[in-house]
């Protein structure tokens, strides 16, 4: 297992992309997505965040898995930006919707820290249809490129429901000892919505004190406290932005907020 570059108890800001040249809802007129993403990660940076998570949120509806070369291209563009203006802080990539070869393709590429698989084992029904975990592709596409990449693998992640019917600790051992996952996410039912402390207890009581396990939706001031009873971590978007808005830019006041919460907890 691989060690991910944070003390325990950490935050990671995402930065939202907007749509970028490709997706549907892409304008070239209506400004500058790769200054938006400065500008976002500057927020984060400034508030304190422990660390950042680069997105192509915007690029709905999502490709399953693979994503065209201008996606890759575009998310390249925004890590190297991220990157540069973070000050040393690690930064991380998410290929949505669960593209894994393209994000360990941006490490190598651009030096990122860490990268978020949505189903990295198992099989998941979500709005993108049927995805499968390629956790075997993965692990030994990391290993070919040499890679100290820690793999962040959700388990039973949001806006989607599981296939089968194994219960969230089994997907989280089968994640860490099958797929050999350096870290779980667990997540409510969709963006912004908060994680189940049930499922939250039940996937660290499976896993055990070693495994990193964090929550990836629906924090905020009021339940930071309640999760870190079992996580060791957080990936916050919504709760970082301009009145709790997903789809507007980060407040530095909330995220200065948030990571003192962090820090105290």
């Amino acid at each position: 297992m691989l060690a991910l570059p944070f003390q325990r108890p950490f935050l990671i800001g995402v930065v939202h992309l907007l749509p970028t040249p490709g997706s549907p809802g892409y304008a070239p007129s209506s400004g500058s997505w790769l200054a938006r993403a400065r500008e976002d990660a500057d927020a984060l940076v400034a508030g304190g965040c422990h660390g950042l998570i680069v997105e192509n949120f915007g690029d709905t509806p999502f490709f399953p898995d693979h994503v065209p070369a201008e996606t890759i291209a575009s998310l390249a563009l925004g890590l190297s930006t991220v990157i540069e203006g973070a000050q040393g802080i690690p930064v991380g990539v998410n290929v949505l919707r669960n593209d894994a070869r393209a994000a360990l393709g941006l490490c190598a590429a651009t030096g990122a820290s860490f990268l978020r698989v949505n189903v990295h084992t198992g099989a998941m029904i979500t709005d993108q249809g049927l995805i499968e975990g390629q956790a075997a592709q993965t692990l030994r596409e990391r290993q070919r490129l040499q890679l100290t990449t820690p793999i962040l693998a959700d388990v039973h992640v949001k806006h989607a429901v599981p296939v089968a019917t194994e219960s969230i600790a089994d997907a989280a051992r089968d994640a860490v000892h099958r797929g050999h996952a350096d870290a779980l996410v667990v997540s409510g039912s969709a963006t912004g919505s908060p994680a189940d402390m049930q499922d939250l207890q039940v996937v660290r009581e499976a896993v055990g004190p070693g495994i990193p396990i964090l929550v990836g939706s629906g924090c905020t001031l009021d339940n930071v406290t309640q999760c870190l009873d079992w996580a060791d971590g957080l990936i916050v978007g919504t709760a970082l932005k301009q009145d709790g808005d997903v789809h507007r830019a980060v407040d530095v006041d909330r995220v200065r907020a948030l990571v003192s919460a962090v820090e105290s907890a």
